[in-house]
C-alpha cells in the first residue's frame, strides 16, 4: 500500500497539497520532503515501532517528522512544552526508565535509543533543567530540512495503515494524563466519517489552528490526508494565519474576534469546540457566508464523535458515520472503527474498551432526539441536597462578554456539603458586580458560586483545555482554607 502523498503525487501531482504563511508544496514537492526526512530517521537506527517524541508548537517541521514517521511506520508521540515534572510523567509512559543503552551500542553507557524532536525555539521555553534531562535520558533529532537527499529504500517502502503511528496524552484534568494510541486505519476512519457530513474537498485550505499535541489538531492532519485537499500550517498569529483558509477549527472566542477584526475573510465552513455554542454567534457567521458546526468528541475516539450545524435547539448533534454511541444509566458509551487502540504502557498497549464499548464517564440524556451533554460523572457534587453540574455553570459564565473561559470545582462547605468555586478568565473591561448580577439573573441559588477568583496565570500556559486536577491543587496550595472535593 501506498501512503495517501504518495498517491495523490501520482494522481494530481501540480495540485497544491500544503502551504504556511512563506512557502507553498504541491503534492509531488511534498513527497519529495517527506522522503527525505524519512531518509534521515531511518539513517539513525530508528526502527518501526520505536516511539520518536515531538516536543512544541505546531510548525512545518513538526509536521514533516511526523508525515516521515507514518511512512517508517515510527510512532510519533506528541508532547507540549511544559515544565520538567510534567514531562517525566509523560516520558515514563513512554520508555521504560531503565533502559538508558544505545541500540547496538551497549557499551556507551548512559546513552539512550530514545529520540525526541524539537525546534530552537521550543527547546530554550523548556529550560535548563529540562534541557539536561532530555540530554542526558534521549537522543535529539536533528534534521537537515534542506536535504532533497532519499534512499533507495525509502522509495520502495511500503505504507502500513495498520501501524500504531500516534500517542496523543489526554488532559489530565482529573489526574495524571493518559498515553492514547491509534493506529492510521483509526485516524482515517475518524476523518472519513467527519467528512460525510462536514464537506472538505480539493481546492479547500483546512488551517491547522490546534496544537498537533492535542487529538483536535491531529485529527486536522487526517482529514487533510484523507480529502487530498490543502493543509496550512499556522504560525500563532490568527488574524494572519486564516488569510486564504476556507475551513478552521475555533473556539467561538477566537470566530468572534476574527467576525469582527478580520478585513477579509475566505472562511466557508468552521468547526467549533465546545457543546454551547451561542446561536446569535453562528447567525453573524452566516451572514458573511460562513458555515459553523460544533461537535462532542474526546481523544479516546481520535475527536470528533458527534456534529452537527449550530442551530437555536440544544444537543451536539447526530452520531457520525464510523463511530457508535449509546447511553447506560446516564453515560455515554462509545465505540467503533475510530477508537484508540489502547492506553500505551512503556510498549504495551492497555485495552481501554469494556466488551467493545468505553465509558467517557460523561453525562447525557436525549430531549426531542437531540443528545444534551450534561458534564463528567466525576464532576457532578451534591450541594443542599441538589446536584451540581460544574459543566452548567461554566456554561453559563462563558456566556457572559467579558469571560474569555471558566472553570468550576467543589469546595467542602459544613452546612450544604459542597459549594461551587468559580475560576474565571476576563478581558480588561471585566466588572465583577456586573458579572455577580448576570449569575444571579441566570443561576439557581443552590448553583451560584459564592466566591469568584481569576485564573492564576501559569494555569492558563497549558494546551487548549483548562485541567480541573490542576486547578484543584492549586487551590490546595495557595488557598488552604478551602478543602478541595
Amino acid at each position: 500500500m501506498q501512503a495517501p502523498w504518495n498517491q495523490y503525487a501520482i494522481r494530481h501531482p501540480e495540485q497544491v497539497a500544503l502551504k504556511t504563511s512563506d512557502t507553498q508544496w504541491n503534492w509531488r514537492d511534498l513527497q519529495t520532503q517527506i522522503d527525505g526526512v524519512a531518509s534521515q530517521i531511518a539513517a539513525k537506527g530508528i526502527e518501526p515501532g520505536d516511539v520518536v517524541t515531538v516536543i512544541g508548537k505546531n510548525s512545518l517541521e513538526a509536521l514533516l517528522v511526523y508525515l516521515a514517521n507514518l511512512k517508517l511506520g515510527v510512532i510519533t508521540a506528541w508532547l507540549m512544552s511544559e515544565p520538567l515534572a510534567s514531562l517525566k510523567v509523560k516520558l515514563d509512559q513512554l520508555y521504560p526508565t531503565n533502559d538508558t543503552i544505545l541500540k547496538g551500542q551497549s557499551s556507551l553507557k548512559g546513552q539512550s535509543t530514545h529520540y525526541f524532536f524539537v525546534l530552537d525555539s521550543d527547546w530554550s521555553l523548556l529550560g535548563v533543567e529540562a534541557n539536561n534531562y532530555l540530554c542526558e535520558q534521549m537522543h535529539r533529532l536533528c534534521i537537515d530540512f534542506q536535504s532533497d537527499t532519499v534512499s533507495a529504500d525509502i522509495k520502495q517502502k511500503c505504507f502500513d495503515s495498520e501501524a500504531i503511528c500516534s500517542i496523543i496524552f489526554t488532559s489530565g484534568s482529573m489526574g495524571n494524563p493518559k498515553a492514547v494510541a491509534h493506529r492510521y486505519r483509526q485516524h482515517q476512519a475518524s476523518a472519513l466519517g467527519l467528512l460525510d457530513a462536514f464537506e472538505y474537498q480539493a481546492g479547500d485550505t483546512w488551517l491547522l489552528s490546534l496544537p498537533l499535541y492535542h487529538v483536535s489538531g491531529l485529527a486536522i492532519v487526517h482529514r487533510w490526508l484523507a480529502a487530498a485537499a490543502c493543509l496550512k500550517v499556522g504560525m500563532a498569529n490568527l488574524d494572519e494565519d486564516v488569510t486564504g483558509a476556507t475551513h478552521a477549527s475555533l473556539v467561538p472566542t477566537q470566530l468572534k474576534r476574527l467576525l469582527k477584526t478580520a478585513s477579509s475573510l475566505h472562511l466557508k465552513r468552521v468547526l467549533l469546540g465546545g457543546a454551547h455554542i451561542p446561536h446569535q454567534l453562528a447567525l453573524k457567521a452566516q451572514q458573511q457566508g460562513i458555515d459553523t458546526w460544533l461537535g462532542y468528541g474526546m481523544t479516546e475516539m481520535a475527536s470528533t464523535v458527534t456534529a452537527k450545524r449550530v442551530d437555536s435547539q440544544p444537543g451536539v448533534g447526530q452520531v457520525l458515520a464510523n463511530r457508535k454511541l449509546r447511553l447506560k444509566d446516564g453515560r455515554i458509551q462509545v465505540c467503533g472503527q475510530t477508537l484508540a487502540e489502547g492506553y500505551y504502557e512503556q510498549g504495551n498497549i492497555k485495552p481501554l474498551a469494556i466488551d467493545g464499548w468505553f465509558d467517557t464517564k460523561d453525562l447525557a440524556h436525549y430531549h426531542d432526539k437531540q443528545l444534551i451533554i450534561d458534564g463528567r460523572a466525576d464532576n457532578c457534587f451534591i450541594s443542599g441536597g441538589e446536584n451540581v453540574h460544574c459543566e452548567e455553570i461554566e456554561w453559563v459564565a462563558n456566556l457572559y462578554p467579558e469571560v474569555i473561559q471558566s472553570i468550576v470545582i467543589p469546595i467542602k462547605d459544613e452546612e450544604y456539603g459542597a459549594r461551587p468555586l468559580l475560576f474565571i478568565q476576563t478581558t480588561a473591561s471585566y466588572d465583577q458586580s456586573t458579572f455577580r448580577q448576570y449569575l444571579k439573573d441566570s443561576l439557581i441559588g443552590f448553583k451560584r458560586p459564592d466566591d469568584i477568583e481569576l485564573l492564576p496565570n501559569h494555569l492558563l500556559e497549558g494546551g487548549i483545555k483548562l485541567s480541573r486536577y490542576q486547578v484543584k491543587c492549586w487551590v490546595q496550595q495557595h488557598l488552604p482554607e478551602r478543602i478541595v472535593m
